[in-house]
């Protein structure tokens, strides 16, 4: 092993069944600390806990800071230099590493989920969190998240609260349908929560006064949840037809599943798409299979579903229109040619439809679970039908595009008995 700045080497070895155990060469970048001074905070919205490690002296300074932005950073530009400061990602958002950023300090803010910690350390203070940061980012162990710029945030905050809309509208349609439900009164003329079904909510009438009232006190909360969905439907539109987010939100859409809102959220959530490639980017929204090998065994279980829970919803929804067969029709001949360059949107976004449909068909051949079938499925883990996600979803060049797979007469009659039977099944 090679150690200091630079790239560092080490090789392991891969034993199999037959041929002799051979080497594997991994390069990864040595960890390299430049500042004098490692500060770790534990924030909090009343206090800081804050912890500075001297390189040189090995001194250990602790104090305690009130959580304003300026405090904390003429504390740090107090301290001799140069610094690099750690704190966790929660619920303080990121205003303070942008602070410290605007003055020339390096600041790191942590994945708390990939923070090493003892087994044994059962004893947990915001003092002894804050030295802990501070060692680890000495070592370089600090795994960091991405800061978004303010735009970035505002549109995140836009997302996730119609996300949450959605999640009160829910809860409030279920409150009042199993009102009516205690009562007797079940609708059975179609597809609920339509016109008619509001027409037919406003013709309930009950003896009780009480009774009364608790229905169009829930009949109305479900009106102005309904209300405030659709405001912020129009404002997440009319962001995603006019912002930095634009073109990608249309190179997305060129794919079945993925509306304006869908990909104007997996736009914000992910942010830099270049971090990840085609086999990156199920594990970061946790749509890999969990593992457990040791040895000649190994265990693969349900998906980890330790990612970005707010992308993961996405590709799975996305997925489900996979499922029925494939025919490029007007509104997607339309978001391609929104796409920009449309010749280049037509043709990745027909391959990746293609393929994602095939997998469809490959796991309904194999009889696997439709949950399952539907989760290998998603654009995430098989993303616009080849190539890294970054190519797809960028303006950068591509040298060549991949060309769909042919499909001889046998598939095709395989795959149309396969739907037939899947439609005949849900009727």
């Amino acid at each position: 092993m090679v150690a200091g700045r630079g790239l560092a080497h080490a090789d392991s070895w891969v034993a199999g069944q037959g041929p002799p155990a051979r080497p594997i060469r991994h390069t990864w970048e040595a960890p390299v600390f430049t500042e004098r001074r490692s500060v770790g905070l534990d924030v909090h919205a009343r206090s800081v806990a804050a912890a500075a490690i001297d390189g040189v002296t090995g001194e250990l300074i602790q104090t305690r800071l009130t959580p304003s932005d300026d405090h904390i950073r003429s504390w740090v530009g107090g301290l001799a230099g140069p610094v690099a400061v750690a704190y966790e990602a929660g619920p303080t958002g990121f205003g303070l590493a942008r602070v410290l950023r605007a003055a020339g300090i390096r600041c790191v803010v942590a994945a708390p989920s990939k923070l090493q910690r003892p087994s044994s350390d059962r004893v947990k203070t915001d003092a002894k969190d804050a030295v802990h940061l501070a060692r680890l980012l000495r070592l370089d162990e600090v795994t960091p998240v991405v800061v978004p710029t303010v735009e970035q945030e505002a549109a995140r905050d836009l997302v996730r609260a119609r996300e949450d809309c959605r999640g009160d509208l829910m809860r409030v349609r279920h409150r009042l349908s199993k009102l009516l439900l205690r009562h007797g009164i079940v609708y059975s003329d179609g597809q609920a929560w339509t016109g008619v079904h509001d027409a037919w909510l406003r013709r309930q009438r009950f003896p009780s006064p009480a009774v009364q009232m608790a229905f169009e006190s829930d009949y109305d909360a479900v009106l102005t949840v309904k209300a405030r969905r659709d405001r912020l439907d129009v404002a997440i539109t009319a962001m995603a037809a006019d912002s930095e987010f634009t073109p990608l939100v249309r190179r997305l859409g060129c794919l079945r599943g993925v509306s304006t809102l869908t990909g104007f959220a997996l736009a914000v959530e992910i942010g830099d798409w270049h971090r990840f490639t085609g086999k990156t980017i199920g594990s970061f929204v946790a749509l890999v299979p969990s593992e457990h090998s040791s040895g000649t065994s190994r265990v693969q279980g349900s998906i980890t579903k330790t990612g970005n829970t707010h992308v993961r919803r996405l590709p799975i929804e996305a997925a489900w229109h996979h499922h029925p067969r494939y025919v490029a029709g007007k509104t997607m001949r339309d978001r391609w040619a929104l796409a920009t360059p449309a010749t280049r949107a037509r043709a990745r976004g027909d391959a990746g439809n293609q393929r994602l449909h095939d997998r469809w068909i490959t796991f309904n051949l194999r009889r696997n679970r439709h949950v399952v079938a539907n989760a290998t499925s998603s654009p995430a883990n098989s993303p616009a039908g080849a190539g890294h996600w970054p190519s797809w979803t960028s303006n950068a060049p591509r040298s060549r595009l991949r060309r769909p797979h042919a499909r001889g007469s046998a598939r095709e009659a395989t795959r149309d008995a396969i739907m037939s039977r899947t439609t005949h099944n849900r009727r």
